[in-house]
This record gives structure tokens, C-alpha cells and sequence, in this order.
């Protein structure tokens, strides 16, 4: 590690460990894990992972979470809440992730009220206030959480190079953001909507497919997939395999975006703000509808045309 990343670590894990103790906000994407990491380094046992289940978090996240959180050995807790409880988040404005966010920080402050623990922490790294209108950012602010990497001015670059340096398998993990990230401004959150993403993206995840999205155009599919893995999503074989079964999960037609993945083509400013992972419990969302109807109908390759 780097001498001015090593110093602003130290800086971190001394300014926690004047704590009587924390309660992360922990999604078990790189920035919420690297702030656990520290957090247990410095607290021990008075350090707490906190993880909020919701409709926008899909089941292979919170198996992540669960799994990098016994990584770094500190203690883990879930808390359950719904978004589709507020209309203001249903409804899909510009300050959807605001709405999320002060929900999902909320259900971290009552929990750790519960605990008897007084500090909140988020993800929120110093690369982040610089990207644009993160509406999310507001309520971090509002709420008073408390942001270990941002006060300490570790940017993201710094962020995976800590991560790494506790030896997190999550040290390289690509960024997320919650399953309404795929819905576009306007169109309505709805369960139904948030279940048929997850299992369409099951579908990809279990293909092999490493960086990717499916946005629901109200009832279009559109497939984004990593500008490397566009040669593999065009093979025809593909192409039928995706049109019958992300077509079963319930959307009219399904379709391959050519520009390939990039954060935000539905809601840019939205997603921007959710890829910062410390309140994204990323949480990262859900079992809304069941399990994905596609687990285990697939090896390591896609079905062949005579297959289908």
C-alpha cells in the first residue's frame, strides 16, 4: 500500500476506534466493506454490519453481503423495509434515490438506536461529491451519517486499494445499483417489475455475463451487457435463448442495446447517486415474486437452438 493511502487508512481506523462503537451501513460492495474492514479493525466486537433486505435488492447481493461480511469477521445484521411503502418512491421521480435513501438510512439509525449504538456509517467515498447530482447524497447529509472515507479524503481508486490490502474478494467488484435503477423516470416502482428484473439478470449472471443490465421499458427488456461480452450476446444462439426465456418472465419483447453497458441510460442522475454501495444494501433488494424461475435450468452455456 502506497504511503499517503497507508497514512489516511491509520487516520480512518484511529478516528473510528474513538468510538465506543459503529454500526456500518453495509451493502458488500467494495465501499461499504472496506469501511466494515476498518470499522472491526479498529472496534472489534463494537463494530456492527448492518444490511437493510428490500424489494431493490436482489437475493445474489445479499448473499455477497453475507459472505464478505465473514470475510472481515465482524458481526452481521439485517433489517427489513419496504420502498414501495412510500408513493414518493413508487412514483419514480428525479429524487427517487433520496427517497430510498433516507428509508434505507432510517432503518439503519432504528436499529442501531435498538443496539444502543450512536454512529451511523455509510460508504460515501470522496470521489462521490464530485459525479454529478447524487439526490441520495441529501439524505446522508440530513440524517447525520457519518462517512469514514469522505472525511478522510480516500477516493475510490483508494477505496479497492484498501479493500485489497484487507484481502476482500469484493477489492475488484464492479459497482451496483438497486433494481429501480432500471426502471425509467416516470414509469412506476412496482414489485412486479422489480421481480422480473432480478430474474432476467439471473439469467445473464448464470450465462456467464460479468457486467451487465436489464432495463424494464415497461414491458421491453433491454439487454446491456459490458463492451467485451457484446460479441458473445449477439451469437444467435444467445439471442434465442434470451428471447424465450427473459421473454417467459412476463415482458412483451426483448431486445439487445448495441452502445452496450453504461451507468444511468435510463436515469442517469439516479443511478449515479445508487452506485455509491454504503447505503445501497445493496443491498443491494429482494425476494419480491420468488425465486428466479430460471435457477439451475442452465449449465455453463446457453441452450442451443435445437435445445430450444
Amino acid at each position: 500500500m502506497s504511503t499517503p493511502v497507508a497514512d489516511k487508512l491509520a487516520a480512518a481506523r484511529a478516528d473510528l476506534a474513538d468510538r465506543d462503537g459503529v454500526l456500518v451501513a453495509f451493502s458488500g460492495g467494495v465501499d461499504s466493506s472496506a469501511v466494515a474492514a476498518i470499522a472491526h479493525d479498529a472496534l472489534g466486537d463494537d463494530a456492527v454490519a448492518c444490511t437493510a433486505k428490500s424489494e431493490t435488492l436482489p437475493d445474489a447481493e445479499l448473499d455477497d453481503a453475507r459472505r464478505v461480511a465473514e470475510e472481515i469477521g465482524i458481526r452481521h445484521e439485517i433489517v427489513e423495509f419496504s420502498e414501495l411503502d412510500s408513493q414518493a418512491f413508487v412514483e419514480n421521480g428525479d429524487d427517487r434515490c433520496y427517497h430510498c435513501r433516507t428509508m434505507r438510512l432510517g432503518a439503519m439509525f432504528d436499529h442501531a438506536a435498538e443496539l444502543g449504538i450512536g454512529v451511523v456509517c455509510d460508504g460515501t467515498n470522496a470521489s462521490d461529491p464530485g459525479e454529478g447530482h447524487r439526490p441520495g447524497l441529501q439524505a446522508v447529509e440530513e440524517l447525520d451519517a457519518y462517512s469514514p472515507l469522505l472525511e478522510h479524503g480516500i477516493v475510490k481508486s483508494e477505496v479497492r486499494e484498501i479493500a485489497d490490502d484487507y484481502g476482500l474478494s469484493v477489492a475488484d467488484k464492479p459497482s451496483m445499483a438497486c433494481l429501480s435503477s432500471r426502471i425509467p423516470t416516470g414509469l412506476e416502482v412496482t414489485e412486479e417489475r422489480l421481480s422480473r428484473i432480478e430474474q432476467a439478470e439471473t439469467v445473464l449472471r448464470t450465462w456467464g455475463f460479468e457486467q451487465f443490465r436489464v432495463r424494464d421499458h415497461d414491458g421491453i427488456a433491454r439487454i446491456e451487457v459490458g463492451e467485451d461480452e457484446l460479441e458473445e450476446a449477439l451469437d444467435p444462439e444467445f439471442v434465442r435463448a434470451a428471447r424465450q426465456y427473459i421473454g417467459e418472465l412476463g415482458f412483451d419483447h426483448v431486445t439487445l442495446d448495441l452502445d452496450g453497458y453504461r451507468t444511468g441510460s435510463v436515469s442517469p442522475a439516479d443511478e449515479a447517486d445508487e452506485e455509491t454501495d454504503g447505503t445501497t444494501e445493496r443491498g443491494e433488494q429482494a425476494d419480491g415474486g420468488g425465486d428466479p424461475v430460471v435457477e439451475d435450468v442452465f449449465g455453463t452455456d446457453y441452450p442451443t437452438a435445437d435445445e430450444i
